[in-house]
C-alpha cells in the first residue's frame, strides 16, 4: 500500500489569497493512498521543509507530492529535502498551482481552487506510479568517427583532431577527396584539387 504525503503551499498571498488551501487539503487528504495532507505559509521556507521530512519519518511517507509554484523553481529544493528525509529523490511530484491556477484565476477563487484539486489529484496518481531511480555516470571516451572523407569529412576530422581528441576516419572509395578530389582545378584560386 502507497503511504503518499501531501504538502500545500500558500506561498503568502500567491496562493492562499486565491483558492481555499484548507478546503484543497481536506478535499485531496480523501485521496487513494495519501495518509497524510497538511499546508503551510511557505514550504520551500526551512520550517516548511522540515515539516516534509518530519513528516515523512513520522508518518512512513514512501511518496511525496507539494502543491507549490513551478517545478522550475523549487523541484531540487524539494528532491533534496524527500533525499534528507531518507527517500529516494524521484518519489516526489509537484503540483504547480501558483501559475497554473492562482496566477490564471485570481478572479475566478471557485475556478483556481477546482482546478488545483485536479492538479494535485494527477500529482497523487503519477506519484503512486512512480519507481525509485537512481543516478549512475558512463564514462565517455573522447574519440570521435568520421564517416565519409569527402571535404567536410576531412574538415571535421582536422577540427575533432586540433582539439586535441582521436578520430577515425572512414571512407569507402580507396582515395579521401570525394567530389573534389575528380575536379581539375577549384574556384576561386584555379588551384589543382589534388
Amino acid at each position: 500500500m502507497k503511504r503518499i504525503g501531501l504538502f500545500v503551499c500558500w506561498c503568502g498571498s500567491n496562493i492562499g489569497g486565491v483558492i481555499d488551501v484548507p478546503g484543497v487539503v481536506q478535499e485531496a487528504s480523501k485521496f487513494p493512498g495519501v495518509v497524510y495532507a497538511t499546508d503551510y505559509k511557505y514550504m520551500c521556507s526551512e520550517p516548511g521543509q522540515d515539516t516534509i521530512v518530519k513528516a515523512i519519518k513520522e508518518h512512513n511517507l514512501d511518496r511525496v507530492v507539494v502543491a507549490s509554484c513551478t517545478p522550475r523553481l523549487h523541484e531540487p529544493t524539494f528532491r533534496k529535502t524527500v533525499a534528507k528525509a531518507g527517500l529516494n529523490p524521484y518519489m516526489f511530484e509537484m503540483a504547480n498551482i501558483r501559475e497554473q491556477c492562482t496566477w490564471v484565476h485570481s478572479e475566478e477563487k471557485e475556478n483556481a481552487t477546482k482546478k488545483a484539486i485536479a492538479l494535485i489529484k494527477r500529482a497523487l496518481a503519477k506519484v503512486s506510479k512512480v519507481e525509485p531511480l537512481f543516478e549512475s555516470y558512463i564514462p565517455v571516451t573522447k574519440k570521435a568517427l568520421v564517416i565519409g572523407g569527402g571535404i567536410a569529412g576531412m574538415q571535421v576530422a582536422i577540427d575533432i583532431a586540433d582539439n586535441g581528441h582521436e578520430v577515425i576516419l572512414v571512407e569507402r572509395e580507396p582515395t579521401i577527396g570525394g567530389k573534389m578530389a575528380m575536379l581539375d582545378k577549384t574556384f576561386p584560386t584555379l588551384d589543382c584539387s589534388a
